[in-house]
């Protein structure tokens, strides 16, 4: 398996970022870590090993990119104004930085799809409601798409407009809804054992179908918990059976 890493200069950050990729073709998987970790989380807990076999075939390629999470939502000792500053930085960054690198990597536009797990199901999936026309699905996995969950209390209009909850149920731009109709790869998943929080998918989903937004919801188990085991079986599963 093909393995390279790369630190580039972040204008929208204002520091240097890495990304790490894995395969030469396929579909681009752009990763995002849980919490606070980096961009090879999904290395360290073994993930990147169960999906080599799609790696290797040519089905998938592989992105994953730090976080700043502790420089936002985790960071306590930082002003809320800051954090979610901060954290729309971070969207300006995927948008405007990793996926053109992305794109140039590859020698031209790929389907990209956002996937992460647990705080990474969160922004995976906020970047690909807010940006249809850029990514062609999303995988979240454990997700809470409720950024009050995060905030602490502080609740502004970036926030809002960062919190899938919030903001889909409101939005009627006919054309950005039409987008997301198109991906058939809206891929909503949890355990429902220890830490999960299956209703945050369940409420997800319910708002996609009042907006007759095509995806799947997957409930696993009362034996599933919120933890790599699970986030390991989840992602091939789905490479294997919807890609």
């Amino acid at each position: 398996m093909k393995r390279e890493i790369s630190k580039h200069y972040s204008p929208s950050l204002n520091k240097e970022m890495d990304i790490v990729k894995y395969g030469d073709y396929g579909f681009a998987l752009l990763l995002f870590p849980t919490a606070a970790a980096d961009f090879l989380e999904y290395e360290r807990f073994q993930l990147i090993d169960t999906i080599e076999p799609y790696i290797n075939s040519g089905k998938v390629k592989v992105y994953s990119i730090n976080s700043i999470n502790n420089e936002s939502w985790l960071n306590d000792k930082m002003n809320p104004y800051d954090k979610a500053v901060r954290h729309q930085q971070f969207n300006d960054y995927v948008t405007d930085e990793v996926v053109p690198f992305i794109f140039e990597d590859c020698n031209g536009e790929v389907p990209v799809i956002t996937c992460g797990a647990s705080l990474g199901a969160l922004h995976c999936a906020n970047l690909f409601f807010r940006r249809p026309d850029l990514f062609a699905g999303t995988i979240a996995m454990s997700g809470s798409y409720d950024l009050s969950d995060y905030s602490k209390g502080y609740f502004d209009q970036s926030c809002y407009f960062n919190s899938p909850m919030h903001y889909l149920p409101n939005l009627d731009d006919e054309n950005i809804l039409n987008q997301m109709r198109k991906s058939e790869h809206i891929h909503i998943l949890t355990g429902q054992g220890n830490y999960e929080k299956p209703e945050a998918s369940v409420r997800i989903s319910e708002i996609l179908n009042n907006k007759n937004v095509p995806h799947d919801l997957e409930l696993w188990g009362t034996d599933v918990p919120h933890d790599w085991p699970t986030w390991r079986k989840m992602v091939p599963y789905i490479i294997e059976t919807k890609f």
